[in-house]
């Protein structure tokens, strides 16, 4: 079956500025790329506001085509250089929709008005009409190197427009560009937090970037520009802070052709990139062989349904959860780090890992179906630590930790990944850098190292952040995985010191409000008025911060009176909307709601998790551009779907167990990898139902390759042995 054809771009492309609440919608972009391609080519309709991808499906015009984006991201977002626009006349030299460069002299800009439904969003293709110049502007792309086809309308005048100083929420510092020659330009790009990006400049993003821009046809003349400002025409190469460029082709007899490669490290790099994937200006040749790589990608995981919109959702998901953590290295096998330039064969050094978001259900997906990818994360995160002697990143981009959100998810996903036999290049040294920064160290192997945990009394010594309650939670799940990994190397004393830690959790459980509460730095509580308020929670309330001891679900459950858990669980989830942007209960647009679901399971009320589950798979993800109901987040609120779809979730990361929940599809197949998993089985997982699971949507038996299964979870081995997971549906509990 064509997967491929189940893939809509569009679906979740709303950003904030005319969203439904403040959250915003799922920010993801529509452009052309590869499963972890270094590059993402996709249009523009505005720089400026927290429209993280630079497009926004409720705007109605386009300022350009640019070669790297962030998916489902907020906090103003980074990226997007190197943004390309095909005109037919030049009135200003503006976009027109630069919020965050104002005109000088210019009114209109050479934006374009068009229609989505003159839009085609697929997997490794795009393509829009822009309406102002009567152009068809199509996108595809290799690895590390995009296209574009521009079709100009007969007897008009081919124009391209190169604006280089550009960077989704901000603007680029500096930009150094070179004619070669009448078909060819190359360029350095170098973006630092005082031009902004990420978190406008707080997230400290710094990189560079170089590329090799090819035409398929000579253009007649090139002329540079700045601040609104045409240079001489003879200049042919020039620097400085808003560079941009003027291509003029004069009439063409066919659809002109862009190539271009990057890359992080140097302009060889670009050069290289270029010539190893691009030798070619066939733009359908290149499209072909993007849609035949995402064939092959999901490949792996392969749904039989009859609901077409549950497959469109189901392979739309698995899209975007292959999108990231993305190559950073050229096709050499070389990266920079810290400013300096690196190679590697050993694994292929990977970047934008939204840490707090994906290790809830990202990672536990990818490792059943994509353990490279973990593997080549995890190693990445431990060398970028290693060279800054810090913390695993908290939030990870170019190199560079955001420390974007709390905890110490790098910690927790490496944790995993090791239990699970997909370890780092240096376990061992995973190992010490994720002791020393859970005990905020001062020094490690002779270097000053840097802990982004509280080195403050209160945490190292009692176990608790003052006033931050989600912060304490975090760093204590954060140490129960570090404990599990002590435990898998033999530190037996470490493992217990950890495990100690992180059981201390119940000390936040606030008897007078009866929910879990921040304490102040004498370890009184701090007055709260009621399970709704959000002193001391980060995108959250009391109410849904209270649920997060993952690995010690019915001990939570003791502290609150069993019965009364379920009453609260059952009251949580009917109380919310799904569909909405944020919720004061349940809000599945966050993360820190995320598997709660399949505490009912764990509780002995698996037929709750089945219900609950499948209510959210229908009500919080719908196609079109309003379908997320938030951010997508690099990946982790498709996860969730595509996990569960295929019938379980891991609560708790660095433990063994999926809990099972009804899958969506009546048969799913999984392919596994010999190189990480044991296939002791099989090489393939089927997980197949005797009814029709949109029509019975609950369990009642379940057998693993013919033997019944007297408990509501599976391990990760189990599944990653391979055989036959089958399950014996009902109408009714």
């Amino acid at each position: 079956m064509e997967k491929v054809k189940y893939v809509d771009t569009s679906i979740g492309t709303v950003g904030d500025e005319q969203a439904e609440s403040f959250h915003g919608g799922g920010k993801t972009y529509p452009g052309a790329c590869l499963p972890g391609g270094m590059v993402q080519l996709s249009p523009d309709t505005v720089t400026g506001g927290d429209n993280g991808t630079g497009y926004n499906y409720c705007h109605s015009t386009i300022e350009g085509f640019s070669f790297n984006h962030l998916s489902g991201i907020g906090w103003y977002g980074d990226l997007g250089n190197i943004q390309i626009m095909p005109v037919t006349h030049v009135e200003d030299l503006r976009s027109g929709s630069n919020q965050e460069v104002p005109f000088l002299k210019g009114t209109r800009g050479w934006k374009s008005e068009f229609f989505h439904e003159n839009e085609a969003t697929k997997a490794g293709y795009y393509s829009v009409k822009l309406d102002r110049y009567n152009i068809l502007a199509e996108a595809t792309a290799s690895v590390r190197t995009g296209f574009l086809r521009f079709t100009y309308p007969e007897n008009e005048t081919a124009n391209l427009i190169l604006n280089f100083s550009r960077r989704i929420g901000g603007k680029a510092d500096f930009e150094e560009i070179e004619i070669v020659n009448d078909r060819k330009i190359e360029g350095h790009i170098k973006c630092t937090p005082k031009g902004g990006g990420f978190g406008r400049g707080d997230g400290k993003i710094d990189y560079d970037l170089y590329f090799v821009c090819e035409f398929s046809a000579p253009s007649e003349n090139f002329q540079f520009f700045e601040n609104e400002e045409y240079k001489s025409p003879d200049l042919k190469h020039f620097c400085g802070e808003d560079v941009g460029l003027i291509a003029r082709f004069g009439k063409l007899q066919s659809p002109l052709v862009v190539r271009c490669g990057i890359s992080y490290v140097d302009i060889n790099g670009a050069r290289n990139n270029l010539a190893v994937e691009a030798n070619t200006f066939d733009f359908d040749c290149v499209k072909n062989k993007a849609v035949e790589a995402w064939q092959k990608a999901f490949s792996g995981v392969q749904v039989e349904g009859t609901d077409e919109t549950d497959l469109t959702l189901f392979y739309t998901c698995l899209y975007h959860v292959l999108l990231d953590p993305r190559t950073s290295m050229d096709c050499d096998g070389r990266y920079t780090l810290n400013n300096k330039v690196f190679d590697t064969s050993s694994y292929t050094h990977r970047t934008v890992f939204s840490g707090w978001d994906v290790y809830r259900s990202e990672f536990p997906l990818l490792s059943i179906i994509n353990p490279e990818t973990v593997k080549d994360t995890v190693s990445s995160l431990v060398r970028i630590a290693e060279e800054r002697c810090s913390s695993l990143p908290r939030w990870e981009l170019l190199g560079i930790g955001a420390n974007c959100m709390v905890g110490d998810p790098g910690a927790i996903v490496v944790c995993d990944a090791a239990i699970k036999g997909i370890k780092p290049y240096d376990l061992e040294k995973a190992y010490e850098i994720i002791k020393a920064s859970a005990l905020c160290k001062k020094e490690l192997y002779g270097k000053p190292f840097y802990s982004f945990r509280p080195d403050c009394s209160q945490y190292l010594e009692n176990c608790y952040v003052p006033k931050k309650l989600s912060d304490t939670l975090e760093y204590l799940l954060a140490d129960y995985t570090t404990a599990k990994l002590a435990e898998k190397l033999g530190n037996h004393d470490d493992a217990k010191f950890f495990m100690n830690r992180a059981m201390r959790y119940k000390e936040n459980y606030c008897k007078t409000l009866r929910f879990m509460a921040p304490r102040g730095k004498r370890g009184f509580f701090l007055f709260e008025r009621s399970r709704y308020d959000d002193n001391g929670c980060v995108e959250s309330n009391i109410f849904q911060q209270s649920w997060f001891t993952p690995y010690d679900v019915e001990g939570l459950s003791e502290l609150f009176g069993k019965e009364r858990t379920i009453k609260l669980l059952e009251k949580f989830f009917k109380k919310a909307d799904f569909s909405k942007l944020w919720n004061e209960d349940y809000n599945h647009s966050n993360e820190p709601c995320h598997n709660i679901t399949h505490y009912f399971s764990v509780l002995g009320l698996p037929h709750r998790t089945q219900y609950w589950t499948r209510r959210v798979q229908k009500e919080a993800y719908r196609t079109g551009a309003f379908g997320f109901c938030g951010n997508e987040d690099v990946g982790q609120l498709s996860a969730w779907y595509v996990l569960s779809a295929l019938g379980f979730a891991q609560i708790c990361p660095a433990d063994e167990k999926y809990w099972l929940n009804t899958p969506l599809f009546k048969k799913a197949t999984v392919k596994l990898d010999k190189t990480y998993h044991s296939c002791s089985v099989s090489e393939e997982l089927t997980i197949e139902c005797d009814k029709n699971p949109l029509a019975s949507p609950y369990i009642k038996e379940v057998y693993l390759n013919g033997e019944r299964i007297n408990r509501n979870y599976l391990t990760y081995q189990e599944i990653t042995a391979g055989g036959i997971i089958s399950f014996k549906l009902t109408e009714n509990v």
